[in-house]
């Protein structure tokens, strides 16, 4: 009984992070076949050489899969509860997001005052002990038909915990909006469907009573063309992923 208590309670403790989850997987599934190594004496040499491949095959097959989630998805293998104080996490990932913004304006010539209002803007995110769970409750829908154009500003907000679901026009976008509830809608101006097709998903939107705040993140960042969109209902317009970045968090974390 004791060596499954001891692996109940190792079991619990994996099981608070992915990293965790993972490692478990991969000790019930390779236990699973040795043990049917072990005790399969009906079966011939050539039923059991299945077996044995697997259990070559399958550590290379998790090593793969491992380096590709480091390299790809290393923010989502570890949670708050890794961290002796919470709050290194929560700088971790403003870190993070600092970097994702500062390689974002890199892209539009920023400046070091643009960088300094970067970290300003994430510095002043009110992420406490308390609601880092919650951070990953929060939900944007990023409309945009090149999506990878906005890989670093993406970056930024998912560093937050903040989840992003992407729609490359306005008939899918007006279709997820009405089957999820998100907290904030990103939309470039012009598409292919129209120069001015950012204005015409807005209108759709706020015709079917969603006041969803929706910011266009476009070309410009004349004042002109912000209280343009203003006056037609959004939250603003602008072009500089911090004032992008500074304007969807306040509603978030606001």
């Amino acid at each position: 009984m004791g060596g499954v208590s001891d692996f109940g309670q190792m079991a619990t403790g994996l099981a608070r992070n992915p990293l965790g989850i993972i490692a478990l997987f991969i000790v019930l599934v390779y236990g699973l076949a040795v043990s049917t190594l072990i005790i399969s004496k009906i079966l011939t040499k050539y039923e059991r050489l299945p077996i044995v491949g697997f259990l070559v095959i399958f550590p290379f097959a998790v090593l793969f899969v491992f380096a590709w989630l480091v390299s790809a998805h290393s923010g989502k293998l570890f949670s708050p509860s890794d961290f002796k104080d919470e709050r290194n996490y929560i700088t971790a990932q403003q870190q993070v997001a600092v970097a994702s913004l500062g390689a974002a304006s890199g892209r539009r010539t920023s400046s070091f005052d643009e960088f300094y209002d970067i970290i300003s803007s994430v510095r002043a995110i009110n992420l406490t002990e308390s609601n880092a769970y919650q951070m990953f409750t929060r939900r944007v829908l990023w409309v945009d038909d090149k999506p990878e154009n906005n890989v670093y500003e993406m970056q930024a907000f998912k560093a937050l915990g903040i989840e992003i679901s992407l729609s490359s026009n306005t008939k899918d976008a007006l279709e997820k909006l009405l089957e999820n509830k998100y907290k904030a809608v990103i939309s470039n101006m012009g598409r292919i469907e129209g120069q001015s097709e950012g204005y015409v998903l807005l209108k759709a939107m706020r015709e079917k009573n969603d006041a969803t705040p929706v910011f266009f993140y476009t070309s410009s960042d004349l004042p002109e063309h912000n209280m343009e969109a203003i006056s037609k209902g959004a939250s603003g317009s602008t072009n500089r992923p911090d004032e992008l970045f500074r304007r969807v968090t306040a509603i978030l974390f606001g």
